[in-house]
């Protein structure tokens, strides 16, 4: 947020107007993201929680569980994520943003994209589907109430997938309204951020 103010008020002074905005779905130009990277660092030993203990799987199960929640609440928190009617344009097949909630390892047009080797420190799920328009603490805490409701519930996710724009599962809201809706209709986020607060 300081770095947003600051680059606004410097081309303010110059006369110019700077927006964070993703750039609309013109041909032959790519919109921008905020692809948020989050990890789980465990307490006690200080060790990535989500890194897997073995090289046949992808994440532990702390982060599977985390995956799901996030897969589970993408419609209601995409409002978080992409507060701008730019943003839903970005959500197109092919286009290296992802179109629906599922996820894959190391792959760029999935949703979540999970880069991880057995325990890697590095061990990480991305989210594509921000903006940098996002306001940053609203986008961090619907990740964080998603991710607790994966872990508070065990949830756990589909497999991983390999070709997203081809494979089935929940899209992605498809415009601003659509995901005012998503949020309006959630008692899961109207539980942990209030009534007022949605409407």
């Amino acid at each position: 947020i300081l770095f947003r103010s600051a680059v606004k008020q410097v081309a303010r002074r110059q006369g110019l107007h700077a927006t964070f905005m993703c750039r609309p779905n013109l041909p032959n130009l790519f919109s921008s993201g905020w692809h948020l990277h989050q990890s789980l660092i465990n307490k006690k030993n200080n060790k990535n929680a989500f890194a897997p203990r073995n090289t046949r799987d992808i994440l532990s199960p702390i982060g599977l569980n985390f995956v799901a929640g996030l897969l589970k609440h993408a419609r209601p928190s995409a409002l978080f994520s992409t507060p701008t009617i730019n943003g839903y344009k970005r959500y197109q097949p092919y286009s290296l943003a992802p179109d629906r909630a599922l996820w894959g390892q190391d792959n760029r047009g999935a949703m979540l994209r999970v880069i991880s080797n057995s325990n890697d420190p590095a061990t990480r799920i991305e989210n594509r589907v921000g903006e940098p328009a996002a306001n940053p603490y609203l986008y961090l805490a619907s990740q964080i109430f998603s991710g607790l409701d994966g872990l508070n519930n065990n949830l756990k996710p589909a497999v991983p997938v390999d070709a997203p724009y081809d494979t089935d599962a929940d899209p992605l809201p498809v415009s601003l309204e659509e995901a005012l809706v998503c949020l309006e209709n959630s008692d899961y986020f109207r539980n942990k951020m209030g009534n007022q607060f949605i409407d």
